[in-house]
């Protein structure tokens, strides 16, 4: 039990260093000015659950960089034909390729060879080889030119780049601060913006591609055939359509600058812009030979404005009218500052959370943190007296450096990650528990303190180890399929884990040690303040075997029923729509706000008061139309509530689109298998076969009555419900885990006492740690399931339920399975003795 003296140095560094790192967190930002500049200043940064502001997830158009691929590609080959003078009888985009059709045998070689100069290497980083961006190929008169999967690959990839740096730009105009703007896997952009209530203008800001084109306006008397190289176009404005010749006359690139201002003559709205060199040469050519004919300004193929050229212009500069409010030229202008963007861009996610909302939870995090912890350490106390302080003092400081591991790696906290941090306050007493009680069986058996301390601290180790390693399998698959605020919850459930480890074994053991060898110690008795369970059962556990399997499997085959019908109440992460909860300037009648939302005529609108009768939460139905008809119908929705409640307060906003709900589900799915593959390999191994499939079978049973209980109370389920899940998979294995672990220790110590008297006499060793554990985590989520609200309603009542399953299923149902499993080996094996040498198995 001698500790080395440079690793107690090591630990208390490393104490010592995570209270200072942590402190900041607990500071005003007037005393964070005043403390000295050789202190850590950083704090943790909290989520948009938390703290407010919006959050999006936009999509790059992958159909239309396609499309404009080919578009250009068509442009290219035309202009290299046109240069070399090779005639073609055509050039058109047909399907995913260009096509162009020469007759003449010789020619058609000759533009073969030119066609092919236009395809250029793509990837190729490292070893990789290089791929070529289009395959050239030629049949009968035909030569085709279709970009490659690479090619196509690449333009998507620079497209996003692109996207990135303009969107960034174009939040800059809006001023927000502390945005955050990343790429999100090879298709989509992250944008959160802390602070911001009401996205809407910045949807349309970063929604709108500012393609900006000046056409001129064909002459084409009203109701005549247009002819070729002509489209309509409508106004932005009224609607009306305008003959536009497709020939660009001017492309938007050469703006340099745009500003909004008023006329000052009129006084109206106006956007003022500038061209380059090139641009103002252009503007003044096109303007000199076009006098009296109009000039289409045409962004996004709608027409801004098509005023008529009244003289030549040469200072490259002009302006756009048209109806204009401020605000419409305010956000214009900001486009054409930033610039086009290469492909349309589509909101398919938003989530929008108010000030006070965050704050709300923020205060209430830390009111139910403050009182599971005092809860867990009132118990600790009654289970251990004054020892049980030492595993408070390892609770605490497991508390303290998970808010410091947070803050160093610049982890988010967000209302499920305070959920980790109680839960792990729970988690965290289990190997505490567990060391206790093995010292205290070691202390009975007549060991000094010092053999007594060193055989609880080894024979817990492995048990602890084993337990850990299955929370991180569960949380670690969390981390890679969930998303947002749940991975906050994986991230704080991990680092929590892990500290765990360092603080119930590496310091409890060193502080237990010193007070040992301070008072000179011969014996060690942990005795209880309050003496929940006698010193020793004696429970004939598999008497009950029966009753416990057909029990748990009657509860499994009702909760899949539940499941069946009425089902599962799934929530907007899952099946897409709309979400809103809003605070009304007086208690809601929701039977008048229904009314007035039914007339949007946007399907099934479902309203329901949600604690006092000013709070109610609004939920549309999924849009057809995709992701763009999402965004209308939250933009209506909130018009009408307005106008029916012009002072009410939107809390909470979430609009999630089909294919982001289809993969949300998807990955939740995945992310319980997974888990549970995963748990059960890893029990498989570090056991026998017959103890993993026990776990297998106790485990669903265990799953489906949780689902079970997500149907009966019509529960949301969504992301935070498949993070309870897993959760509640993980304790069920780690509690299977101790108990295996007991059993597989007596197995070796007792080879010939029968089995069920191994199951029984191990289940009443561990009983007492079963039910301590399950206590104290429920004491650490009590509060949270009392005070936490809607917001984490989803978690912490599935836990408290869970946890409960978890236990007694490890003892009704995982023990007596092994029991029928082992006994069913024995009689084979018996069998297989008896028959005689040489004779086939099933002869």
């Amino acid at each position: 039990m001698r500790t080395p003296r440079w690793l107690v140095v090591t630990y208390a560094i490393i104490v010592l260093a995570g209270i200072l790192i942590a402190l900041p967190n607990a500071l005003t930002q007037n005393q964070l000015d005043a403390l000295p500049d050789w202190l850590p200043r950083k704090q943790v940064t909290l989520g948009l659950d938390l703290r407010g502001g919006s959050h999006l997830v936009l999509e790059v158009d992958s159909a239309a960089v396609k499309a404009d691929r080919l578009r250009s590609l068509l442009g290219n080959a035309r202009d290299s034909l046109r240069k070399k003078r090779i005639p073609a009888q055509t050039a058109r985009v047909a399907g995913d390729s260009v096509v162009v059709t020469i007759a003449d045998g010789a020619q058609r070689s000759q533009a073969l060879s030119l066609l092919q100069g236009l395809s250029q290497p793509v990837g190729g980083v490292g070893f990789g080889a290089a791929a070529a961006d289009i395959d050239v190929t030629s049949t009968d008169n035909q030569i085709r030119l279709t970009p490659t999967e690479a090619g196509l690959r690449a333009r998507l990839d620079s497209a996003l780049q692109q996207s990135l740096e303009i969107v960034r730009q174009r939040v800059d105009q809006v001023g927000v601060a502390e945005p955050t703007i990343q790429r999100v896997g090879a298709d989509r952009l992250l944008v959160q913006l802390p602070g911001l209530q009401d996205p809407t203008r910045l949807r349309e800001l970063l929604g709108s591609t500012a393609k900006m084109t000046f056409h001129m306006v064909a002459n084409v008397p009203q109701g005549d055939r247009l002819p070729a190289g002509v489209t309509t176009m409508p106004d932005a404005k009224t609607g009306a359509t305008y003959p536009i010749e497709d020939r660009v006359a001017l492309d938007g690139e050469r703006l340099t600058d745009a500003r909004a201002g008023f006329d000052p003559r009129t006084q109206e709205p106006i956007v003022s812009f500038k061209f380059d060199n090139a641009g103002a040469r252009q503007f003044a050519e096109i303007t000199s030979a076009n006098v009296g004919r109009p000039f289409a300004i045409v962004l996004d193929g709608k027409v801004l404005s098509a005023p008529v050229i009244r003289e030549p212009i040469s200072g490259g500069t002009g302006q756009i009218s048209g109806n204009f409010t401020v605000q419409d030229t305010v956000v214009l202008s900001a486009l054409l500052r930033a610039g086009a963007l290469p492909a349309p861009l589509t909101v398919i996610e938003e989530r929008t959370v108010g000030p006070d909302l965050g704050g709300d939870v923020i205060r209430m995090g830390i009111y139910a943190g403050a009182a599971g912890f005092a809860l867990v350490a009132l118990f600790i106390v009654a289970l251990y007296g004054a020892w049980g302080m030492i595993a408070n003092f390892a609770l605490l400081l497991h508390l303290v450096l998970t808010i410091s591991a947070l803050t160093l790696i610049g982890g988010t906290l967000t209302l499920p990650g305070i959920a980790g941090i109680i839960l792990g306050i729970g988690f965290g007493v289990d190997a505490n528990i567990l060391i206790n009680e093995r010292i205290r069986e070691e202390t009975k058996r007549g060991l000094s303190a010092l053999a007594a301390l060193d055989n609880g601290f080894k024979r817990a180790y492995s048990t602890i180890v084993d337990a850990n390693v299955t929370s991180l399998i569960a949380t670690s698959l969390l981390f890679m399929f969930g998303s947002g605020p749940v991975r906050g919850f994986a991230v704080t459930m991990m680092i929590g884990t892990v500290l765990s480890m360092f603080t119930a074994i590496s310091i409890v053991k060193v502080l237990m040690t010193e007070v040992v060898r301070r008072r000179r110690l011969k014996t060690i008795r942990i005795e209880p303040l309050i003496r929940f369970f006698p010193e020793k059962t004696s429970i004939s556990f598999m008497n009950a075997r029966f009753f416990g399997i057909v029990l748990s499997a009657l509860l499994s085959l009702a909760s899949i029923g539940l499941f069946v019908k009425p089902g599962l109440n799934y929530g907007i992460d899952f099946k897409g729509g709309i979400q809103l909860e809003i605070t009304t300037s007086q208690p809601a009648d929701l039977a008048s706000l229904r009314g007035t939302l039914a007339t949007l005529d946007l399907g099934e609108i479902a309203l329901q008061n949600i604690g006092d009768a000013d709070h109610v939460l609004i939920r549309v139905q999924r849009q057809d139309g995709g992701e763009q008809a999402q965004t209308a119908a939250v933009t209506a929705v909130k018009a009408a509530v307005e106008k029916f409640d012009p002072g009410v307060k939107f809390d909470q906003t979430e609009v999630v689109g089909p294919k982001v709900s289809g993969e949300l589900a998807q990955s939740g799915v995945m992310a319980v298998v997974f888990a549970a593959i995963g748990m059960l390999a890893y029990i498989w191994w570090r056991f026998e076969w017959n103890f993993a499939i026990g776990a297998v079978a106790t485990l669903v049973l265990d799953t489906t009555k949780t689902v079970g209980f997500f149907a009966l109370l019509g529960l949301d389920f969504n992301l935070t419900a498949i993070a309870a899940l897993l959760t509640i998979i993980g304790y069920s294995v780690n509690d299977k885990v101790v108990v295996y672990d007991r059993m597989r220790e007596n197995l070796r110590l007792f080879r010939r006492m029968p089995l069920r008297e191994v199951i029984d006499m191990s289940i009443n060793q561990v009983f007492a740690r079963c039910v301590y554990t399950s206590a104290a985590i429920l004491l650490s989520m009590l509060p949270m399931a009392i005070w936490g609200g809607s917001a984490v309603e989803n978690f912490a009542l599935p836990m408290v339920f869970g946890v409960i399953v978890a236990t007694t299923s490890s003892i009704f149902i995982a023990a007596p399975i092994l029991l029928l499993l082992g006994d069913w080996w024995k009689r084979r094996h018996a069998e297989d003795e008896r028959r005689p040498s040489g004779q086939a198995v099933g002869a």
